[in-house]
């Protein structure tokens, strides 16, 4: 059965500004994990505007056919093949990572989950790591806007184990990891880019 493109707005209304920011964050010659690629649309763009990197695409099983459509358009010899990847795995598909990308995942994922997430990258990331993650967040256990708490309604009446998360919660997680907040930047849509790096 042949599959149709997976499609998302959010990721081509938000990709330019995200680049903005990331390419000076990945600014080295790395390999850069993103965490929950979805239809893989923010692999694509910032594999071909940043050829420097080699951009490693995951995904649970289910997005993976969608993202190999999506790669196999672009032909770029910098996007690797996707890696299936669920947080809550044991062992991960690598040995060590030193860039993480994440967009549009922890608040749709529960806090057990995102804290699984950070469980393990702190068993995997290397001594000078860097992280990325874009999404809303709340501040204090406030909403930013009224749009993102309308946001959060939708999730939670669609999955009541996810939700926007409190930044503080996010940043006790990361420091657990050995993570610490370089650059917190306002970004469009109420949305934010964290900025984390190892040892910072």
């Amino acid at each position: 059965m042949t599959i149709p493109k997976p499609f998302s707005q959010a990721c081509e209304n938000n990709k330019a500004p995200i680049l903005d920011i990331i390419k000076t964050v990945f600014s080295q010659p790395t390999t850069v994990w993103e965490i929950g690629s979805g239809t893989a649309q923010h692999a694509c763009h910032f594999a071909e505007n940043l050829p420097h990197l080699a951009w490693q695409p995951t995904d649970r099983r289910e997005n993976l056919a969608g993202i190999h459509l999506w790669r196999d358009e672009a032909q770029l010899a910098n996007l690797l093949p996707p890696l299936r990847l669920d947080v809550a795995d044991t062992l991960w598909p690598c040995e060590r990572i030193d860039a993480v990308f994440t967009a549009n995942t922890l608040h749709i994922m529960s806090s057990v989950e995102v804290r699984l997430l950070f469980d393990r990258l702190g068993a995997y990331l290397g001594p000078e790591a860097t992280m990325c993650i874009y999404g809303p967040f709340n501040y204090a256990g406030a909403y930013t806007s009224e749009s993102n708490a309308r946001f959060d309604l939708w999730l939670k009446e669609r999955d009541a184990s996810s939700g926007i998360k409190d930044f503080e919660e996010i940043m006790r997680f990361a420091e657990n990891a050995g993570l610490e907040l370089e650059a917190d930047h306002a970004m469009p849509a109420n949305n934010r880019l964290l900025v984390l790096r190892k040892g910072a």
